[in-house]
């Protein structure tokens, strides 16, 4: 008997070294407090692939909540994924500061590694130079498109809500000037709203707070033809809480998602057997936000943002590592985002510097809108003008 466990014993660790990676991928994602979506994305790609600690593919971790504060723990704990002589690739989203410094010190000592930047908060031209992908939000087209669906749902004002270090980002304030322009264009009122930021010494909570006091005066002076925008995670559950109570519009997140703000602004919850089966979330999502009176009003991205970028990112990332594809393959870049997200459609474009010339590795993707109780709007179909796309 004892010897036959022996050889049982033999054989499963023969078995186990066989079927081990034969490379690693690190994937770093924000906690469940900041950025649910993105670590959920990493979740699906250990149950694919594998946990690196197991003999899979997969090394996953969590930056701090507060890391605007802690950027050495951060860089540390970027920088440290090289040390692992398997890792050849990297995937960071969201890509927030301390990103492209990690990612300097990484090409100096492992140039084969290679490094992706998922929804970055540094600047293009420092992720364009530092990383050999970046992926983000398509702020420039959104910034235009989200005005245009408010729009044609009916809506007469506009309002931004965010805070000065959202505002130092070139993408973001970009994409606030555009809605601003777009308003004009389209005969909204533009109103730019300010509000605490989430990881200054208000904390989350305060934030929240305020959003929560403020909404029902904002909907009193402006009226409920108001639609509402903001560019923090942690601000969108409240904002969906009164607008779904009180009334206005609310097209889409910043980092859209069924899952962003709406279960805990609407108290729903989930299975096991619906978690990570996004059309069935998205049914149960639309039938709570149709029970609150929000048809028609209410938006969002039928697969979330923030665990699609994480997930296609890494296996895009296998597929070039593999010899499948170069990594600046655009089109290789929306398979494998499509790939995560059957049936909802996509567009994108390159990122285009301040000397009009196109960077290749840095792509700018968007989703179609979904406005519950209404369907997708087809706005992947819409022209944008020009002039926003170079503003």
């Amino acid at each position: 008997m004892r010897k036959a466990l022996l050889v049982l014993l033999v054989v499963l660790v023969s078995a186990a070294f066989m079927f081990a990676a034969e490379f690693h991928i690190g994937v770093v994602t924000g906690t469940v407090s900041q950025s649910e979506d993105d670590l959920r994305g990493a979740e699906a790609l250990i149950k694919k692939y594998g946990d690196a600690a197991s003999g899979g593919m997969i090394v996953h971790l969590t930056y701090p909540d507060n890391f605007m504060s802690e950027q050495e723990t951060v860089i540390a704990q970027i920088t440290g994924l090289a040390d692992d002589p398997l890792m050849k690739a990297i995937i960071v989203n969201q890509a927030i500061p301390g990103t492209v410094e990690s990612f300097r010190r990484i090409k100096e000592t492992r140039p084969d590694i290679l490094l992706l930047a998922g929804l970055p908060h540094e600047d293009p031209p420092m992720l364009a130079d530092a990383a050999d992908l970046s992926v983000n939000a398509d702020s420039l087209a959104r910034g235009y498109l989200i005005i245009y669906t408010a729009k044609q749902l009916g809506a007469e004002k506009f309002m931004h809500i965010s805070f000065p270090r959202h505002m130092s980002y070139e993408l973001l304030s970009k994409r606030r000037d555009i809605m601003r322009a777009a308003c004009e264009e389209l005969g909204l009122e533009f109103i730019d709203m300010g509000s605490p930021d989430p990881v200054s010494d208000v904390g989350i909570a305060g934030a929240q707070q305020f959003i929560l006091e403020k909404v029902p005066a904002w909907l009193d002076e402006y009226g409920p033809k108001t639609a509402f925008f903001c560019t923090n995670d942690a601000h969108t559950e409240p904002l969906l809480k009164r607008v779904a109570e009180l009334g206005g519009y609310f097209i889409e997140a910043d980092l859209p998602s069924p899952l962003m703000g709406y279960p805990g602004a609407l108290g729903i919850s989930f299975t096991e057997e619906e978690t990570g089966n996004w059309p069935a979330i998205l049914a149960k999502v639309e039938e709570a936000v149709v029970a609150k009176g929000g048809a028609g009003r209410m938006g969002t991205w039928a697969y979330s943002l923030g665990y699609t970028t994480t997930a296609a990112l890494a296996e895009h990332a296998k597929n070039v590592i593999e010899g499948k594809c170069e990594v600046d393959d655009f089109d290789a870049v929306m398979a494998a985002f499509a790939e995560y997200t059957p049936g909802a459609a996509w567009n994108g474009s390159y990122y285009v510097d301040a000397n009009g010339i196109e960077q290749e590795n840095y792509l700018l993707i968007y989703q179609d809108t979904y406005i519950f109780g209404k369907g997708y709007m087809g706005i992947t179909e819409v022209e944008v003008p020009e002039k926003y796309l170079n503003f």
